[in-house]
């Protein structure tokens, strides 16, 4: 039987089965859903981390399949020590079955991963710092962002003490294309993608999700690019598109 509200498009109380990647952001939206309104959830995701740990002792989190574990040193003492307690809450499966794209689309996840930048038309660079360096890999992203009910990307909006905008003109490396992309989050706010035309998109990316202080400039750039563009469906002034990764190089700081 159908949650009475999904024809409505909206989620059940125990929300979907979720996915989520590692890394700090993640676990600070799982330890947000720890201390929200959701109960009686379920993941469905390829690394377990401290955060899903916390949220089956919580009794939050009903049960969790995962391919491996990557816990912390405290995490994986607590792990160890109640192993009987998790046994019964987590199942680990291969990789072929964690991250396969039929089940991910049929179970219909909420797929939660983080990233490095976006740009103002929903691509993400997940893996390349200044597009040449890589942080880390892409892991299972992929085929959760392809397949997901709701495919989120979740960042903070500056880094390196505000020397770098998480929010770019044009993504220096691109993981995900703006086709999977269906919502941005920083601690500005919340960019919902889905439905909306290329310029569309830019306007609600630098309003809800890039940092204040840049905002004025990635206002300009798009301005300027749509200005110049003459029909173009995803204005770029493609001499300046890059501009901010040259400086940051160049200076230190993406700021001008």
């Amino acid at each position: 039987m159908l949650w009475r509200g999904a024809s409505k498009g909206r989620l059940p109380p125990d929300l979907l089965p979720l996915q989520s990647g590692v890394g700090n952001i993640a676990n600070a939206v799982l330890a947000g859903l720890n201390s929200g309104p959701f109960d009686h959830m379920t993941a469905y995701t390829e690394v377990l981390q401290d955060g899903m740990l916390d949220m089956l002792r919580s009794g939050k989190l009903d049960s969790a399949s995962a391919t491996a574990l990557s816990l912390s040193p405290a995490a994986t003492e607590e792990f160890t020590r109640n192993l009987g307690f998790y046994r019964e809450r987590i199942v680990l499966r291969p990789q072929e079955i964690s991250n396969h794209p039929e089940l991910i689309r049929r179970l219909g996840l909420i797929s939660m991963n983080g990233m490095i930048e976006a740009d103002l038309y929903g691509n993400v660079n997940s893996t390349h710092v200044m597009g040449t360096s890589i942080m880390n890999g892409i892991g299972g992203s992929g085929d959760y962002a392809r397949n997901a009910y709701l495919s989120m990307f979740l960042t903070p909006s500056l880094a390196k003490g505000g020397a770098i905008s998480c929010i770019v003109p044009m993504a220096s490396h691109v993981d995900h294309t703006e086709h999977d992309v269906q919502v941005i989050v920083t601690e500005q706010g919340l960019a919902d993608l889905r439905g909306l035309s290329p310029s569309q998109r830019s306007r609600v990316v630098i309003e809800r999700c890039a940092h204040p202080d840049f905002r004025p400039a990635l206002r300009d750039y798009v301005a300027r690019a749509e200005a110049s563009g003459g029909g173009r469906h995803t204005p770029h002034l493609l001499g300046e598109a890059l501009s901010w990764h040259e400086r940051y190089v160049r200076t230190g700081s993406m700021r001008t």
